[in-house]
């Protein structure tokens, strides 16, 4: 069994996740494609990302991509997660992971309004009804809120106790759930929010006005063959527990998708990781460089086994629920965090010595941040340990 060395996994990191200065990319288009996709739960997040691995690019140019080429789409797939994906790979996702969250999303939904005894028949019936109306009622409008809709789909604003009894028991109406159902199976999209690049009040526009014929139909076990492969190509190597807890899936859907690519396993530093066979050759190693990724990032969040790159340092940069916060990378590995204050200033912290050096580079990419940001001020969605302490 071939070994690869930390040393070469995080100099993959450089180069694969165009993190290196040299490895930068010209388009956000090309910066999605390079991590697969962008975490997109924080609105900021896509933003961010796509500012860490290009070089001459502003939010405008990232908004151009979601709303006008419509390049780059926003949907729930691996783990319930929001991302942006680039648009022929939504197929792959909408098969492999949005489909079978829209079924399970349908039976949660329904189990909940079941309960609540609003519905005198065929509950499954009555929400596909629903479904129906919503779905009409978008394309007469051609883009709405949630907020709009519910004005024209009376039974929209029917309210359900999801937890009756519980302390943090409250009703509400049906409308997100719905929209989640119809956004999931592949009916609707996420386009332009209100307000500024961080802002996560989206519009809904029909699937039919935003992506021309609809997505793409292909089988799932084709559409978790060509995800696992890209995953591998960006992630690779990894051990066959990262793959199962990136995707989602069950271990028995994981190894199938696995059959169907030619990959040979690899020594780790401690483990074992599965690697794309035509992708054995070393990775030169990019010049020394420094990265200043926002909160969910796509590499740091790539993987569930993370000591190799992270050392010690998760307490201070994860939350309760795993959740990354702004971190600082220097040649593959974690080695402090950061933020934004109020004032738009961007304030780092080093948790280990790098050295003077790498100092004037996270200075450099700090100033870069700070123009990017402009006078856009968000707060991460899931506040760390360390970006709270910086900011406070």
């Amino acid at each position: 069994m071939r070994s690869m060395s930390v040393e070469q996994r995080r100099a993959r990191i450089g180069v694969r996740h165009r993190l290196a200065e040299s490895a930068r990319v010209e388009t956000a288009e090309a910066a999605a494609r390079s991590m697969v996709v962008l975490h997109a739960t924080d609105p900021a997040t896509v933003f961010l990302s796509v500012a860490a691995r290009t070089r001459g690019l502003e939010p405008a140019h990232v908004e151009k991509a979601l709303y006008d080429d419509r390049t780059l789409l926003r949907m729930l797939a691996m783990r319930r997660t929001m991302f942006v994906a680039p648009a022929e790979l939504v197929p792959a996702l909408q098969a492999s992971c949005a489909e079978p969250l829209a079924h399970k999303q349908r039976k949660t939904y329904g189990r909940f309004i079941e309960n609540a005894g609003v519905v005198d028949g065929d509950v499954a019936a009555w929400l596909a009804e629903v479904e129906e109306e919503t779905h009409t009622a978008l394309l007469a409008r051609g883009a709405a809120t949630g907020a709009q809709l519910s004005k024209d789909v009376p039974r929209l604003r029917t309210q359900i106790d999801a937890a009756p009894g519980k302390s943090y028991s409250k009703p509400t109406s049906i409308t997100t759930w719905i929209l989640v159902i119809l956004g999931c199976q592949g009916s609707i999209v996420r386009g332009r929010p209100n307000g500024s690049w961080s802002s996560s009040q989206y519009t809904w526009s029909p699937i039919e006005s935003w992506l021309p014929g609809g997505i793409s139909e292909i089988t799932a076990e084709t559409a978790r063959t060509e995800l696992l492969r890209q995953w591998l190509r960006t992630f690779g190597p990894a051990p066959i527990s990262d793959i199962k807890w990136w995707t989602g899936w069950s271990l028995t859907e994981v190894r199938k998708a696995l059959t169907h690519l030619d990959t040979v396993e690899v020594e780790l530093d401690g483990g074992t990781g599965l690697l794309l066979a035509d992708d054995l050759d070393p990775v030169p190693t990019p010049e020394p460089w420094v990265s200043l990724l926002p909160a969910l990032d796509p590499t740091p969040m790539g993987w569930q086994s993370r000591d190799w790159y992270l050392g010690e340092h998760g307490p201070a940069l994860f939350d309760r629920n795993g959740n990354i916060g702004p971190s600082i990378f220097w040649n593959g590995r974690i080695v402090g965090g950061w933020a934004q204050r109020g004032t738009g200033e961007i304030v780092w912290r080093l948790l280990e010595d790098v050295g003077s050096d790498a100092e004037k580079l996270i200075e450099a990419e700090a100033a870069r941040l700070t123009t990017w940001y402009g006078e856009v001020r968000p707060v991460p969605r899931f506040r760390t340990p360390l970006e709270r302490e910086l900011t406070t």
